[in-house]
């Protein structure tokens, strides 16, 4: 509340000064810089100065009273989602992680709730909420059990002017979802103190005792995450060619027969570690050297390379593979 001037004059009567006064006043006040300009519970004080020339040809000043003004809390909160894109999850994954930024755009420390919203359409299928985490080590990344888990109510998300916490919200995928089905999540930070229309009083709340006054976010930032299905499914087949003794394609005693692995890969996502592996078949004799990988030769023992015969059976370490690729692993044995 801004209290009215009173002017002291010192010492004269004002009717005998006025027509010979020449009068100046100034004003000052200092200020810290921050996210919404000057702290909360800052008081800003200013005196004004007046001078002139008294009937006697004297120089005088006189000072008003001081005026004291307490800056109150500018309520304010941004959130902007950390994640560069869609965050790609498979049917039925667990523990899936969205990151978000939360800004204290206020003058005041304050503390804010959390709320994470999934039924929110337009998209194909809605999250589940498993919890809201709060980066404890600051690192930008989610760490089970080092980062801590926030509850409603409890330990609220507590922050200084132009403070800014990275907060991770995981959720579990519906088992039915398809290839690139997406679900929204929106995450909520509110001011504690109270949120509402820009202008809102939250009269004596402030922090250093004065007001809380919502500011131009309405004191509740909200910001979008996005997950989307990224699945890969494999088709896996096996064929064989002969070849006999005589040139031809009969299945005797010395032909050679040939097993040609392939796995076809579909959808937008990747299959990670595949690898493929067959028994020698009884009644057959593995042919050294005939392991292929994409057409080229690989060596029997287990090396450097992916594939490797060994206690009758042939295996290749695929690695990953993405959807839309094929591998194809071919090995020879002869009949005895």
């Amino acid at each position: 509340m801004i209290t009215a001037y009173r002017w002291s004059i010192l010492h004269v009567q004002f009717w005998r000064v006025l027509p010979f006064a020449i009068a100046s006043a100034t004003i000052g006040y200092s200020s810290s810089a921050s996210a919404a300009g000057t702290a909360a519970g800052t008081t800003i004080s200013n005196t004004a100065t007046a001078s002139f020339t008294d009937p006697g040809g004297n120089a005088q000043t006189a000072n008003s009273n001081q005026v004291d003004i307490k800056v109150d809390e500018l309520l304010d909160v941004t959130v902007a989602t950390a994640d560069p894109g869609p965050v790609s999850v498979a049917p039925g994954a667990t523990g899936q992680v969205l990151s978000f930024t939360v800004t204290n755009t206020g003058n005041g420390s304050e503390a804010f709730d959390l709320n994470a919203t999934t039924a929110i359409g337009g998209d194909q299928f809605d999250p589940t909420t498993t919890s809201i985490v709060i980066d404890a080590n600051n690192n930008g990344v989610y760490d089970a059990g080092v980062d801590t888990v926030y509850t409603n109510g409890s330990n609220a998300l507590t922050l200084a002017p132009d403070q800014s916490q990275r907060v991770f919200v995981l959720s579990t995928i519906p088992g039915g979802s398809v290839d690139l089905d997406r679900g929204f999540l929106d995450l909520t930070a509110s001011a504690r103190t109270g949120s509402g229309v820009a202008g809102t009083v939250f009269a004596g709340q402030g922090q250093g005792g004065g007001d809380a006054v919502v500011g131009s976010t309405g004191a509740d930032g909200t910001d979008r995450g996005t997950y989307v299905v990224q699945n890969a499914t494999m088709t896996f087949f096996k064929s064989a060619t002969v070849l006999d003794p005589f040139g031809g394609t009969r299945s005797l005693p010395g032909s050679i027969v040939t097993y040609t692995l392939v796995a076809t890969v579909s959808g937008t996502g990747t299959l990670a570690n595949l690898t493929v592996g067959d028994t020698i078949p009884a009644n057959t004799t593995y042919q050294p050297g005939s392991l292929t990988f994409q057409g080229n030769g690989m060596t029997d023992a287990t090396d450097a390379d992916a594939g490797a015969f060994s206690g009758n059976a042939v295996s290749v370490q695929l690695g990953s593979v993405a959807g839309g690729q094929t591998r194809t692993v071919s090995f020879k044995v002869r009949i005895n």
